[in-house]
């Protein structure tokens, strides 16, 4: 699968774009601003993008209106192409957000059922009770997701539902040329349409790519075995910022250990999981971080482990943004790239990531642990690669078996020789391909 050796970029592109929070109905081509991000795309060497919601939507784009229609606040679907299409040409995949739980109120179907009640022939494609009524007077109770009755939970054991959705991912592919989908809140998705959505796609392209959000509990509820892909690696996320905040790279080591390992209880080995250090639903890592030296180390820990890395838009650079503050403080928009010392260490990573063996498909074994430096070994068929990590602010001397005599770091292409121990400056993190 192509996506295992690649790096994502996430766009969230009503907040980068800069479109009003709510629908105004005004036509504004915002979504082509991405077409100026390809360079900076380029340089950074990321090799797929995965966009957030982008059709007609309510508010936020989860509370979809119309699948095959662009946003009005973004553009018009022939911007779209245009888009993916200087995507596709720089070499890039394309990931859609797939929202195939719910819809928002605005979606036509619903509104066909709010105006002919048990008349509609959609009444079929939500989960309706006409014995009772809601909040919004509707004169029926329906079901919306986890209490949020703005979205409007789909019936996806209803077969007409079902083959608007899988149509409309058709109509993504032939339209837009997409190679993947992200599918939203997967864990509250029925396992049968999920399996029949992952048949369909391998129908349209034997490499569409799938991945299912999963916030907890056993990734392969979604992920493996008919499902997904891939699925987002919330346990790693949670561990990563927290092992450097807390000076307890136990804590890191700990899930990958256990989600990786060699052990007969590992649960995720040989799975690509989905690792990130932040997103559009949690803070920015610059401002979850408590020592900001930590910012380029948590980088080249998410990339050295096992997993698919993603770049949230404007984290590369270091965008702040609290949860504590609402989603679009999360979200905001972006005139123009940025590039500084972070950035151009991150491309390093990107650059290391993409073009190794072992960092792409190695196993995972932990070989030095402290509670402020780690050092782990991926190791495939024909690569060997040690991750080396000190969260500390003075130096380091690691003694331990490498398993050769030098090697060569893949981020910065120094030379290492394991001769007499290892020693590791303040705030470092080295990718050293041993010698075979």
């Amino acid at each position: 699968m192509w996506a295992d050796e690649s790096v994502f970029y996430q766009i969230y592109p009503l907040g980068m774009c800069g479109a009003p929070h709510e629908n105004d109905g005004r036509l504004e081509h915002r979504i082509r601003r991405v077409l100026d991000f390809i360079p900076h795309l380029q340089k950074l060497g990321v090799n797929a993008v995965l966009f957030n919601p982008l059709f007609e939507s309510d508010a936020h784009g989860y509370d979809t209106r119309d699948y095959r229609k662009v946003d009005v606040r973004l553009g018009t679907n022939e911007d779209l192409k245009e888009v993916c299409d200087a995507l596709h040409k720089a070499g890039m995949k394309v990931i859609f957000d797939g929202v195939f739980n719910h819809v928002g109120r605005g979606f036509f179907g619903f509104r066909d059922v709010q105006e002919k009640k048990w008349d509609s022939e959609y009444k079929n494609w939500f989960n309706i009770s006409f014995d009772g009524n809601d909040a919004y007077n509707d004169g029926f109770w329906y079901e919306g997701w986890e209490g949020h009755y703005e979205l409007v939970k789909l019936n996806l054991r209803n077969e007409a539902t079902v083959q608007y959705l899988l149509d409309t991912v058709k109509f993504w592919t032939e339209e837009f040329g997409i190679d993947g989908l992200r599918l939203d809140v997967a864990y509250c998705l029925d396992k049968d349409f999920l399996r029949r959505l992952k048949g369909f796609c391998s129908g349209l392209k034997s490499d569409f790519f799938l991945v299912g959000e999963i916030l907890g509990g056993d990734y392969r509820t979604v992920c493996g075995n008919g499902l997904c892909d891939s699925a987002t690696n919330y346990e790693c996320y949670k561990g990563l910022y927290s092992s450097f905040n807390s000076m307890n790279m136990f804590e890191i080591v700990h899930s990958l250990i256990r989600q990786f390992g060699s052990d007969p209880w590992t649960l995720y080995r040989g799975y690509h999981l989905f690792t990130f250090v932040d997103n559009h639903d949690v803070t920015r890592v610059a401002s979850i971080l408590q020592n900001p030296a930590h910012l380029p180390l948590i980088y080249a820990l998410a990339f050295g482990m096992p997993g698919i890395p993603c770049i949230y838009y404007g984290s590369e650079w270091g965008i702040r943004g609290d949860k504590k503050d609402g989603d679009w403080a999360l979200r905001p928009e972006t005139a123009a790239p940025e590039w500084n010392e972070l950035t151009d260490w991150i491309s390093k990573l990107t650059a290391a990531k993409k073009g190794s063996e072992a960092l792409n498909y190695g196993d995972f074994r932990s070989v030095l642990l402290t509670n402020r430096q780690c050092i782990f070994e991926r190791k495939s068929e024909h690569e060997r690669v040690l991750v080396a990590i000190n969260a500390d602010g003075n130096g380091f001397h690691a003694d331990f078996d490498a398993g050769c005599g030098r090697a060569v770091d893949l981020i910065t292409g120094g030379e290492h020789d394991f001769g007499g121990g290892s020693d590791l400056p303040a705030y470092s993190a080295y990718f050293w391909k041993c010698e075979r």
